[in-house]
């Protein structure tokens, strides 16, 4: 196995296409086959990226009452849960909020609000304020993550100073319908293609832990791959009390920073960022994770679920030897 994970680890750096097929057997990678598989990873991150790690903060601008089912969320009305639930911050707000994330050390905040989409009045509101943070940053970057879009839309966003958008396609088309009924994998795709066309960044990945197959794993890093995103989003399933998907076990710590390892083999020059739940399913290891192909994270508190500190991101990352 190890001289296998060698050979692709040379068309990795070589920027040579790797097929389905010869991903598929570094699922089978244990013990100290999967220790090579994570240190290749990790050499294929430091040959392309370097040894930075891109670091973002999210807040939460508009809480809960989503009308939309999908499984694994809190701020869905179809589930019972305790979240904070309130309406659209003010662009104030944003600014405060944003203030915190500079002095934490992020160049990327990311405004996030639930639901399938903003109406008219919430949209000015969020263009005034990523213009004033922009006025008082220019040299911060600028996310969001609104849900579905149209044209115009993004290209009010992008003019207010908007870099990049949030859009995440959460798994392989057979498996969104077990977690969602109430809009289709067809109309993530088409926001995707709307974003591409405006000229934003776009970030896209998906939940892992849900029940998909690990086969479905590796067709989803495929997915990405030809859909040629810029930021790889990965997120591990954090079940929440109230939610459909409360009662789903972790996967194990190792399995999960398999993927991180096998989506920088999928695609070795793009941007692999770790995002929710890293902390309570890889626990212990989750130093380990950055040393396997990640090359950013989200760092402090995320959408309706405390995370460690930024201070205590940051001082994990300086530890490993990397530059934030």
């Amino acid at each position: 196995m190890n001289n296998y994970i060698g050979d692709l680890t040379k068309k990795a750096l070589n920027k040579e296409y790797i097929t389905k097929q010869e991903v598929e057997p570094l699922l089978e990678s244990g013990g100290a086959d999967a220790s090579y598989l994570f240190a290749a990873a990790n050499s294929i991150r430091q040959h392309f990226k370097g040894n930075k790690i891109s670091l973002c903060s999210l807040t939460n601008a508009k809480s809960g009452d989503c009308l939309e089912d999908c499984k694994f969320c809190a701020q869905s009305r179809h589930h019972n849960t305790s979240i904070a639930v309130y309406p659209l911050i003010t662009p104030d707000e944003m600014l405060r909020r944003c203030d915190i994330a500079v002095n934490n050390g992020t160049h990327r905040f990311c405004l996030v609000t639930s639901g399938c989409s903003l109406d008219d009045g919430e949209l000015n509101v969020i263009c005034e304020g990523l213009s004033r943070i922009k006025d008082k940053y220019p040299s911060i970057k600028l996310d969001a993550s609104l849900g579905k879009i149209d044209y115009e839309r993004a290209k009010r966003l992008k003019d207010a100073g908007l870099d990049r958008y949030n859009h995440n396609l959460e798994a392989v088309p057979e498996f969104f319908s077990h977690i969602c009924s109430t809009h289709t994998y067809d109309d993530r795709l088409a926001t995707i293609q709307i974003l591409k066309k405006v000229k934003l960044e776009v970030c896209c990945g998906g939940i892992f832990g849900m029940g998909e197959s690990p086969k479905q794993r590796i067709e989803f890093g495929f997915i990405l791959k030809e859909l040629d995103v810029d930021s790889v989003a990965i997120n591990f399933l954090n079940s929440v009390e109230g939610t459909a998907l409360a009662d789903k076990a972790s996967s194990p710590p190792l399995e999960l920073i398999k993927i991180v390892a096998i989506f920088r083999f999928i695609m070795p020059e793009k941007e692999i960022r770790l995002c929710g739940g890293r902390q309570k399913n890889l626990r212990s290891l989750q130093p380990l994770a950055f040393s396997s192909g990640a090359d950013a994270t989200i760092i402090g508190d995320l959408l309706t679920t405390k995370g460690s500190s930024a201070k205590e991101d940051v001082q994990m990352l300086l530890d490993l030897g990397f530059t934030v």
